[in-house]
């Protein structure tokens, strides 16, 4: 039998931190291969509390007010007139929430006899928090300082972490941006975007464990747009693995198959266009299908027609963080993974 990891995105409904770690173990110990602190609180919802903070920065104004109750009511800034922002004047808290997460998470992987796990912590791509932030030409003009700042945050993190941290970056504009553009389009759109992600995995230390989740949005549980087919994936994930840089490791990439309330589709053309996806062979694929509203066998049915468009096993996830669904919603997608994934030991 294959043995399978499941890959928990990041946030879990839980109350502290170690509530979500602990129950993320008990419920799915065997299978995973690494734990992300579980998001909790304030960072339920992405970077909204990142946002937040930044009403207070000096470089920066709110153009528009936001409450973060839909992708039409986000925070919004711009920079002050005669102000310029710098990469150096941001800081996001990342090795912050690191440093408080990192004991619990070494209790709970030690009280759970999984020493092996790896602490996972996820971050926008300077593109992405450009965008959220800044609006629609915030990628084009404010990129570069969110890329140093984050690349700033990452450094931080693994100089102290070492190999025992994997970043996740989290993308969710860029897929957008591939998704919506038309289709001949597509590969240039890819490319570009492509990168601005290696850019900013240059200003990170060699030898950084990377993976990449791309994103539909989540945002009250709700997609920001939808795939007919995973052909925007294939393209942005195969301009990526071309233009990775080779001193970094990029360990997972992590493709959303469902969207938000709507399970993944059941019809195996939808997935037939990852035939032609073209990783790394020591690069994971994780097929972000869990979903509270397709049953085990559905799900195994979606699951097999992954690899055999693929031509290998995969990993398997749901399609974003478990954050923006109640605690009893999460359990159920936990144990479908371990379902899935069946008896034996998380890959590494």
């Amino acid at each position: 039998m294959i043995n399978r990891a499941l890959h928990m995105v990041g946030s879990f409904p839980a109350g502290t931190t170690a509530d979500a770690m602990n129950e993320m173990l008990e419920l799915a110990g065997p299978y995973l291969a690494t734990l992300p602190d579980g998001e909790t609180g304030d960072r339920r919802n992405w970077i909204a509390s990142v946002m937040e903070g930044l009403r207070a920065h000096p470089d920066l104004e709110v153009r528009r007010e936001g409450d973060f109750a839909g992708y039409d009511r986000l925070l919004n800034f711009r920079v002050r007139r005669g102000h310029r922002l710098r990469g150096d004047s941001l800081h996001f808290g990342y090795p912050e929430t690191y440093a408080e997460a990192r004991p619990v998470f070494d209790a709970a992987r030690q009280a759970h006899g999984r020493t092996d796990l790896i602490f996972q912590i996820g971050l926008p791509t300077g593109l992405g928090m450009s965008m959220f932030t800044m609006g629609p030409r915030g990628p084009l003009l404010y990129r570069r300082p969110f890329s140093e700042a984050i690349a700033r945050e990452i450094s931080r993190i693994r100089d102290d972490a070492g190999d025992d941290v994997l970043v996740q970056l989290e993308m969710p504009a860029e897929l957008a941006f591939v998704a919506m553009s038309p289709a001949p389009v597509r590969p240039i759109v890819a490319a570009w975007l492509a990168r601005t992600v290696a850019a900013l995995v240059r200003l990170t230390p060699e030898g950084t464990r990377f993976g990449l989740h791309l994103c539909m949005g989540d945002l009250q549980h709700t997609a920001l747009f939808r795939l007919h087919d995973t052909g925007p994936v294939v393209t942005l994930l195969n301009a990526l693995a071309a233009r990775w840089p080779s001193d970094h490791r990029l360990e997972l990439v992590h493709a959303p198959l469902a969207a938000g309330e709507e399970p993944p589709p059941l019809d195996p053309a939808f997935y037939a266009r990852l035939s032609a996806l073209r990783l790394p062979p020591d690069t994971r694929f994780v097929a972000g299908l869990l979903h509270e509203g397709r049953t085990a066998d559905e799900l195994r049915s979606a699951m097999t027609a992954v690899e055999e468009a693929l031509g290998r096993p995969v990993d398997i996830a749901a399609s974003c963080g478990l954050g923006r669904r109640d605690r009893e919603m999460a359990r159920t997608i936990l144990r479908q993974g371990a379902q899935l994934c069946g008896p034996g030991v998380a890959t590494a």
